[in-house]
């Protein structure tokens, strides 16, 4: 029988007027592998902070297992800026040693691309000060995974992370023993991992059986029990319960309800996307030209990231972007939106791209633009347009496009200034598309967006009748609005990859294990000599120890003969010494430890 390792009893949490969680009771087991979601700012955050004891409850408590081993990463990291990567992450660990774990061999390969941290200025030594939020990220939660725990909670762990290492982080947090809290808006790394949902709404927790589809599945069919959700929802979770069930049915695990009640749902659900009658609207905005690019060459300063590259993107086209963090997908984008904002005129350093006349084009970066603190939401939107065209006879105001984007009427009048990072990005989503492009480069535009914003903005797309370039980490929103994919390897080149981001992936591994150098012939000596390896495997690391205790006595000593310039520097002549034999001892070590396979 699993073991109960927290508990939260009737929790309650209150900001300023607003009830986040009201009398909420939940449990987590071992082996529990639990995903929670929910609308941003509906008290996700809050749920996990109070499960991992960071915030006290209102009302309520929440109980832990006495001994509990807990690993926490939240969205903030309490990295020390003056420590390096190696303190931070192995510690005081001797390079034998955690070189010998595997564990921690996975952890660094996994997040970083190799033990040496390739990317890094120093490496393991690089100081964590200057580094990048997302590089810092990458660090904490490197710390944590290198340890062994009960329960691991994680706020977003996915952020900052590339297709390959959120589909390393599912790997691995698969193969755990730990328990599993985990805040996620990628849809696709919630099926992979998890086994229960916590749906979050309105200061009320929901649970689920499974994954991420099974979640849509079964709440889909909680609505149509209850038949008291407005209709913009319940539409949109048909919508998507019918692309789980027909676009990608291996994705989900058997559900844990009556599949022919949900299944009853989706009977008048066409396809999400009419693709000939886009295909048809598309090249009627835009003729037969949209982007055509001769023999082009992208650069980046004095680097090179692309090399003689001949590629279209026609009318209709819906492509996404995969590719190793630097090998050029937003700087291919920016040389194409460059072209068409100079009407062909400025050109990439090499080759030539052609823009079509029509071409009306609309680039969402993964910076949100700076807009009017005092603006109001709805003000903020109608000075792009009052009204916008959606195509076939539909048009939306302003207004009803803000309600669709998850801003109500109530929320429409929000100062700009007051708006979260997620509710911004929105906004500039919003502007984008009440200009009609035909044309939409989108990079990066999950950053900030919570679930349900996400799968109304792919509502919108799937009507949305133009071209469409897309560079996401997030795999399930790729598939979800994209019909091709296209990788850069970083080797200049850009592919078609007719299987998609699995085709990635195992193009990714191939060149990885091509790149480990081939291991070193075993030294001869005779049959059975193993156990004599192992032998003086044990034999060295004794001696490390040894040394090590002769540093720590000899540290001391330098300190209690501060001041007397000659002690010192005998001291230290004897700690060099040390260190060199230390040195050796490691390297034979990590020999040893080649041939015997530990």
């Amino acid at each position: 029988m699993a073991v109960n390792l927290v508990n939260v009893e009737a929790v309650g949490k209150t900001y300023g007027t607003r009830a986040l969680l009201d009398a909420v009771s939940l449990g987590v087991s071992e082996g529990d592998r639990i995903g929670v979601v929910g609308r941003n700012g509906d008290g996700k955050t809050t749920l996990v902070r109070l499960l991992a004891k960071l915030e006290e409850p209102d009302a309520g408590r929440v109980t832990h297992q006495g001994g509990l081993r807990l690993g926490v990463l939240t969205q903030h990291d309490s990295l020390d800026p003056a420590a390096t990567v190696r303190h931070e992450v192995v510690g005081d660990r001797a390079d034998h040693q955690w070189a010998g774990d595997a564990r921690i061999r996975d952890v660094l390969t996994g997040l970083f691309g190799g033990l040496d941290l390739p990317g890094f200025p120093a490496g393991l030594d690089t100081v964590i000060g200057p580094l990048s939020g997302g590089e810092r990220r990458r660090i904490a939660l490197a710390k944590l995974l290198i340890d062994e725990q009960d329960l691991i909670v994680l706020d977003e762990p996915t952020n900052h992370l590339d297709v390959e290492g959120i589909a390393w982080l599912a790997a691995h947090l698969r193969a755990r023993r730990s328990a599993l809290v985990v805040v996620t808006h990628d849809r696709w790394f919630l099926d992979q991992v998890c086994t229960r949902m916590w749906d979050v709404q309105r200061g009320t927790v929901y649970e689920y059986e499974g994954g991420y589809s099974d979640y849509v599945f079964a709440r889909a069919e909680r609505e149509r029990i209850a038949a008291t959700e407005e209709t913009k929802r319940q539409n949109l979770v048909r919508k998507e319960l019918a692309w789980l069930r027909r676009g990608a049915p291996a994705r989900t695990s058997k559900p844990r309800f009556r599949i022919e009640a949900a299944n009853a749902l989706i009977e008048d659900v066409p396809p999400p996307r009419d693709t000939a009658e886009l295909m048809k609207f598309a090249n009627s905005r835009l003729g037969r030209t949209v982007f055509e690019l001769e023999d082009v060459s992208v650069t980046a300063g004095p680097k090179q990231l692309l090399r003689h590259i001949t590629w279209q993107l026609g009318p209709g086209d819906r492509v996404g972007l995969v590719g190793v963090n630097g090998a050029g997908k937003t700087s291919l984008l920016k040389a194409l939106a460059d072209a068409a904002v100079s009407d062909g005129d400025k050109q990439p350093a090499a080759g030539r791209v052609v823009v079509g006349k029509t071409v009306r084009l609309a680039y969402l970066s993964q910076e949100v633009a700076e807009l009017d603190p005092t603006w109001r939401v709805l003000q903020a939107v109608e000075a792009v347009r009052q009204r916008v065209d959606l195509g076939k006879g539909r048009e939306m105001t302003a207004g009803q496009l803000c309600e669709k984007f998850g801003f109500t009427k109530e929320k429409q009048w929000t100062p700009v200034g007051d708006l979260s990072g997620g509710e911004r990005r929105r906004l500039q989503l919003l502007r984008l598309l009440m200009d009609e492009p035909n044309v939409l480069f989108l990079d990066e535009p999950t950053n900030d967006l919570d679930i349900e914003t996400l799968t109304q903005l792919e509502d919108l797309l799937d009507g949305w009748p133009g071209s469409m370039a897309v560079i996401s980490h997030d795999r399930y929103f790729l598939e979800r609005t994209t019909d091709r994919t296209f990788a850069l390897l970083g080797d200049q080149a850009l592919r078609m990859l007719p299987r998609g981001v699995d085709e990635y992936l195992e193009r990714r591994r191939a060149i990885a294990e091509a790149a480990v150098p081939p291991a070193p012939p075993a030294k001869d000596r005779p049959t059975g000599d193993t156990r004599a390896a192992k032998k003086e495997l044990q034999r060295i690391e004794r001696q490390l120890d040894k040394v090590g205790d002769k540093e720590k006595v000899l540290h001391t000593r330098i300190t209690e003969h501060a001041t007397d310039f000659a002690k010192v520097a005998e001291i230290d002549a004897e700690l060099r010494a040390l260190r060199e034999e230390r040195e050796d001892l490691e390297m034979r070590w990590l020999e040893l430890a080649d041939d015997t396979g530990q």
